[in-house]
């Protein structure tokens, strides 16, 4: 018999409390078990209770969200969903969270984000990071190093290729991971990892930070060029167009699709429809089936698809889906992605 999932609502607002408690207990197959206004309250629970995933505030009294998460996965790793606001300071500090072991993130209820979105998007996080495989903490962190870059003569002469990545959870740090270790001079790169509105900005700058390549949040009308990574917009869809000889995005609202604005399936899609063979497709961990079926499209319609392997994902969802479709021509452990991506634009 499959088991609900345990939730624990740690917040110093008893609006969010009483919120996500009454909105979970809706969602088939999660049950809130309790809720902390503190993380000195949570401690104890998570001792009594057991839960499976945690949903965490970082701006609380007493003790913050950081620090708590810090100790919580030097001694007891849990999968963590982070609460935020859409400020500046909330979304730097949620995706400081992510690098130290938080595996999704997500907006409070606000004007951006209605109570019925937000509730069905956190249901499928909680469903997301149930399943995924927790490490403790390192006790010594390297932090955020560029890593060694790959080389690859068909770079330097790409004119008219172009990269297209999709991501979910354990996101953050896989696309890390690739972006990294491309050199300046890579085909431009359209990206979709989901993640809320105004997070986008900030994940953009610190990738930027990081890279060789020139990382932006995409604007409605970007064009994609060489050593230019676009991300999709939080809570916009991005879709790919060509104009002649110009690659460029358009940024949209509309429904979530599968469960999820950005999607991955409508970027890919619209970039088999626009790159044919001349694109190359990467789909990385995260769970569900966005991106499987936009990728299966990429790969008719010539374009040559990477997916992550199993080993190194968070959540082997994104990738399972796809391979499962036959959409995918590659799989490979996340440290060589790159390697192979560029080998493989020197035969597209």
């Amino acid at each position: 018999m499959k088991m609900d999932i345990k939730v624990l609502v740690v917040d110093d607002s008893a609006v969010i409390r009483k919120v996500f408690t009454e909105q979970l207990s809706r969602q088939k197959g999660i049950v809130v078990i309790g809720t902390a206004p503190d993380p000195y309250v949570a401690r104890d629970k998570i001792v009594k209770l057991k839960p499976d995933v945690i949903t965490l505030d970082i701006e609380m009294p007493r003790m913050d969200g950081i620090t708590f998460l810090k100790k919580l996965m030097k001694y007891f790793p849990l999968p963590v969903i982070i609460v935020s606001s859409l400020s500046a300071k909330g979304s730097k500090i949620a995706l400081e969270a992510l690098s130290l072991g938080a595996l999704e993130v997500i907006s409070k209820p606000s004007a951006a984000y209605s109570v019925g979105d937000m509730s069905i998007q956190l249901a499928e996080k909680i469903r997301a990071v149930s399943k995924a495989k927790m490490m403790p903490l390192p006790a010594e962190r390297t932090g955020d190093k560029p890593e060694g870059i790959v080389t690859s003569k068909a770079l330097s002469t790409t004119t008219n290729k172009i990269i297209a990545i999709g991501a979910s959870t354990g996101g953050t740090e896989a696309i890390k991971k690739v972006l990294t270790r491309l050199p300046a001079n890579t085909p431009g790169i359209v990206l979709v990892q989901h993640m809320p509105a105004h997070f986008t900005t900030s994940f953009a700058g610190r990738l930027n930070d990081l890279c060789q390549m020139n990382v932006v949040e995409a604007k409605n009308g970007d064009t994609v060029t060489n050593g230019k990574v676009l991300i999709a917009p939080g809570n916009f869809h991005m879709i790919f167009k060509r104009s002649g000889a110009r690659y460029y995005v358009e940024i949209k609202t509309g429904p979530l699709v599968q469960y999820q604005r950005p999607a991955v399936d409508i970027l890919f899609r619209s970039v088999a429809r626009y790159a044919g063979a001349n694109a190359l497709g990467i789909i990385l961990t995260g769970m569900g089936k966005d991106g499987a079926a936009g990728m299966l499209e990429m790969k008719n319609a010539g374009a040559v698809t990477i997916a992550q392997d199993e080993k190194s994902c968070v959540v082997f969802g994104m990738p399972k889906e796809a391979i499962a479709l036959g959409a995918v021509d590659h799989v490979h452990d996340i440290n060589s992605i790159a390697q192979k991506a560029a080998s493989l634009l020197e035969k597209i």
